[in-house]
């Protein structure tokens, strides 16, 4: 099946299936539901679940046994995105090319429904009744696994230190933390937790893992490529505000064909990283690496 209808096929289950868990937007109170609702239905790639998905797939496990992980990473993603517009932190007004949740919703009900999505996340991941193909050791170790991914030492850490280098002299190391951290370690669960609730070993879990940290810094490498050249129709919001706001980013530390170069060099060592798999259980993870750097928004 060709990487677009797998992609497509993968979304809508994960649709139908964030419909079903997400409570209903009439469920009181209706404001904090309609705004959780809001954001987790604004458009999305659905990248994360994707990935999980797949690799899950890769080992033979049905798709049904990682979707609702899928969809707990999608309740996550959307909360940081909903918190990083905020006026505190990146002060955007636009998401997906609709008003993002803070200017729809205010500031408060715009904080609380990340929250809420961030503990609804865990309720899913602890519920067993979602995962009847999986064991609870190993339910745990994939909830453990997020729940750091996304802690000071991973999404919030590489935030903190975004937050940090604004304004500050250009620094490489500083800058590889942030995106390896800020983005990358939630990708890193989405293909290590897939691989693991597909029953992987650790050999492949180690190589999957490999793959995630390549495939997460170049999704944010092609990420502060757009935000110079993307188009704001596509992209949804409007490009530059990194440049305006002083952020760290590869163009402004490499240049923008240096910066073109180095994810084509993360994404070729994310295929690499694959070699052990035979190419048609592995095909779609490497055709995701490649839409990765490619992506237009």
């Amino acid at each position: 099946m060709p990487l677009n209808s797998y992609f497509a096929e993968i979304s809508e289950d994960v649709e139908k299936r964030l419909d079903i868990l997400t409570p209903p937007a009439d469920l009181y109170p209706p404001s904090i539901h309609q705004a959780m609702r809001y954001s987790l239905f604004a458009g999305g790639k659905r990248l994360r679940p994707v990935l999980a998905v797949t690799a899950c797939e890769m080992f033979g496990a049905s798709r049904e046994t990682a979707l609702p992980f899928g969809v707990a990473l999608e309740m996550i993603h959307t909360y940081t995105l909903i918190h990083d517009d905020l006026p505190a932190l990146d002060d955007d007004d636009l998401r997906r090319g609709k008003p993002a949740s803070h200017i729809k919703f205010g500031e408060s009900t715009a904080i609380l429904a990340g929250d809420a999505l961030l503990t609804l996340s865990f309720k899913l991941l602890s519920d067993t009744r979602l995962f009847p193909e999986v064991s609870a050791e190993t339910l745990l170790k994939v909830s453990a696994m997020t729940a750091e991914a996304i802690g000071s030492t991973g999404t919030i850490g590489g935030q903190v230190v975004d937050l940090d280098m604004e304004g500050a002299e250009p620094d490489m190391a500083a800058l590889e933390y942030i995106h390896t951290h800020k983005t990358g370690k939630l990708i890193v669960a989405a293909v290590k937790g897939g691989a693991l609730l597909g029953g992987a070993d650790e050999p492949a879990v180690k190589a999957i893992t490999t793959y995630g940290r390549n495939i997460g810094l170049a999704f944010q490498v092609t990420d502060d490529i757009l935000d110079v050249e993307g188009d704001a129709k596509l992209l949804g919001k409007n490009p530059g505000a990194d440049q305006a706001s002083g952020k760290l980013t590869y163009p402004a530390l490499l240049g923008m064909d240096e910066s073109k170069q180095f994810a084509g060099r993360l994404v070729a060592n994310a295929i690499d990283s694959l070699s052990s798999f035979p190419d048609e259980r592995s095909k779609h993870l490497k055709s995701l690496a490649e839409y990765i750097a490619k992506r237009t928004h």
